[in-house]
């Protein structure tokens, strides 16, 4: 995974935990603008969350921020 993709999950990942709380849940789709203005990179992401992990939709930031840090 790109350095700049993981930047991006760590710091969505804070974001979403100080506005709404410890178990707030989150798609790769929090990720990214409501345009598709990086396709590689959503792609990269959504390979990573789905194929790679098979994660369900909607997993929760706090999980999701500690495999990043783990490298998975």
């Amino acid at each position: 995974m790109k350095d700049e993709l993981r930047a991006k999950i760590i710091q969505i990942c804070d974001k979403k935990i100080a506005s709404k709380g410890e178990n707030v849940g989150l798609s790769f789709y929090a990720f990214f603008a409501n345009k598709n203005d990086n396709p590689e990179l959503l792609m990269e992401a959504a390979t990573w969350w789905i194929q790679t992990h098979q994660l369900d939709h909607f997993v929760k930031a706090k999980v999701i921020k500690d495999m990043i840090y783990k490298g998975m």
